[in-house]
């Protein structure tokens, strides 16, 4: 009985990974801390724990991406691979991870028995693009979430008004996600890439300040939202890894 009473019991760890107070204790925490320092002390002392970036590669994703290369270059870099994204992201892609030296770049690429289910045609985009992003983008990256504790995302406020009033740090499910730029003007970007000499997303100068797939992605006429050019004509701003409680139905999954 006393081996019996001094066995280790094995218990499974239930407890969350994060918070709301874990959020709240971060937002504190790093408040007018700029945005650069933030992120080295984030990655190097690793206290999210193990962190991904999602990048779509689009029109501003060089300002983060190079944030967190000087950070750490060795941070994850998350890339939903759809099969429906303008060649000239792809090259944009490839470009920035040699450029900036990030050396752990994953393309997200939807199931193909899925995609044979539900999308054989591959226009599922044109008629149900909530289903489309679902296949394309939501369920790939829920399976690549399952190794990390946190993201890192390039969202800003000025960018649609279901972004306006996010905070650095918010809980998504029990994960964090971090995002360093959601105070940054539209002028704070334009000055990082020119301090920084950072390359332009070829379709910037085309008129497209929002880059998504090729299919959803039209351009934008001055003065207008910088994603009203997503899924036009549709009642759709988000493609759906990003709707939580803050910028979405509080009902709808975090991915």
């Amino acid at each position: 009985m006393a081996d019996a009473a001094l066995r280790r019991i094995d218990r499974i760890d239930t407890a969350p990974r994060f918070t709301a107070a874990d959020a709240h204790r971060l937002n504190n925490l790093f408040r007018g801390r700029e945005t650069s320092e933030m992120l080295r002390v984030v990655l190097g002392e690793r206290m999210l724990g193990d962190v991904a970036v999602v990048s779509s590669f689009g029109a501003e994703s060089a300002v983060l991406l190079h944030l967190v290369a000087q950070a750490d270059p060795s941070t994850p870099v998350l890339f939903l691979e759809t099969g429906k994204h303008f060649p000239e992201t792809l090259a944009y892609r490839d470009e920035l991870v040699e450029r900036l030296g990030l050396t752990d770049l994953r393309n997200l690429t939807p199931d193909e028995t899925v995609l044979q289910a539900r999308d054989e045609t591959g226009l599922r985009w044109s008629y149900d693009p909530d289903g489309c992003c679902e296949i394309r983008k939501v369920a790939p990256l829920e399976r690549a979430m399952t190794g990390f504790d946190a993201t890192i995302t390039g969202r800003k406020a000025f960018q649609a008004a279901t972004r306006a009033n996010l905070p650095r740090f918010e809980l998504d499910g029990d994960r964090i996600k971090m995002n360093p730029l959601i105070t940054w003007s539209r002028e704070d970007l334009e000055g990082y890439f020119a301090r920084h000499d950072l390359p332009a997303h070829p379709l910037v100068a085309q008129g497209y300040p929002s880059i998504g797939c090729a299919p959803c992605t039209s351009k934008v006429a001055p003065g207008e939202d910088p994603r009203s050019g997503r899924w036009k004509g549709w009642d759709k701003t988000e493609c759906g890894i990003h709707i939580g409680p803050q910028d979405g139905d509080p009902e709808q999954p975090s991915f």
